[in-house]
């Protein structure tokens, strides 16, 4: 029996990518996305699910398991990005940011735990970030709202564990894909007292995503955890140097890694 798959946030980038991927694999893949109608010429079925909002998270689950009788992967990877100093980024902009990435993907997890639970198998995949082994200069909230959700990923996985449900996360690291677009970006302020080194740093921080590697990585990472039996419960897909920064912050006094966050960052 093919396995059903569901990909949040399916319409662009690591999700379409990913999505794509999987059905051409033979799996049923649904993907979703807030405005469905806006979206043309895809190989998966896309219906409208926004994280945000339980009720399109509730319906779109019901819909797939009315549909196919079951649910057997989910791939969390709905989520926006945001960059600014904390000094200067509004708060509510803070929490929206938290809102999506981890509690939107929680909210999905919660909406799919009965049916795996029911089935007493299923697999969840949330798609965190490199970032969020790490606070990045002008990138903080999103380093912290990944690194939120890589230990709620820790704990999920102890707690479904005996209920056949596994629970991984998958981290990228710089991929080509139109995130930098998607993301929230707190102004350059004239006045501010960051302005010169945060606008050098979304320069860099764009020249990275395009500049990135191929999406599809991150599909054959995720079909070969499909694959695996006994899945690690941390993935990390990406560049060497973003993998082996992960590494060095483990090894090396938090001063001197520190100093060379800030010497790659040129401040």
């Amino acid at each position: 029996m093919s396995k059903v798959i569901l990909v949040t946030g399916a319409s662009s980038g690591i999700g379409k990518s990913i999505a794509t991927f999987l059905q051409s694999k033979g799996y049923k893949v649904f993907g979703t996305s807030r405005n469905p109608k806006n979206v043309e010429d895809f190989s998966f079925e896309i219906i409208a699910l926004d994280v945000l909002k339980v009720e399109t998270i509730d319906m779109a689950i019901d819909y797939i398991i009315k549909k196919e009788g079951r649910l057997d992967v989910l791939i969390n990877n709905a989520g926006m990005g945001i960059t600014g100093p904390i000094e200067d980024t509004p708060t509510d902009e803070m929490r929206a940011v938290f809102n999506t990435n981890l509690f939107g993907a929680i909210d999905v997890m919660k909406a799919v735990l009965p049916q795996m639970r029911k089935q007493k198998s299923g697999l969840i995949l949330n798609v965190t970030s490199i970032a969020g082994y790490m606070g990045l200069p002008f990138r903080g909230l999103y380093s912290a709202t990944k690194g939120a959700l890589e230990l709620v990923t820790e704990a999920t996985s102890m707690e479904v564990k005996a209920f056949g449900i596994k629970v991984v996360n998958v981290a990228p690291g710089d991929f080509a894909t139109n995130i930098a677009a998607g993301r929230y970006h707190t102004p350059v302020f004239e006045n501010s007292a960051y302005r010169e080194v945060y606008q050098s740093n979304l320069d860099l921080m764009d020249s990275h995503v395009s500049g990135g590697m191929d999406p599809v990585e991150m599909a054959k990472t995720v079909y070969k955890i499909i694959n695996t039996d006994n899945p690690k419960i941390h993935y990390k897909v990406g560049g060497f140097m973003e993998k082996f920064s992960i590494v060095l912050k483990r090894i090396l006094p938090d001063k001197l890694y520190q100093k060379i966050l800030m010497n790659h960052y040129k401040m």
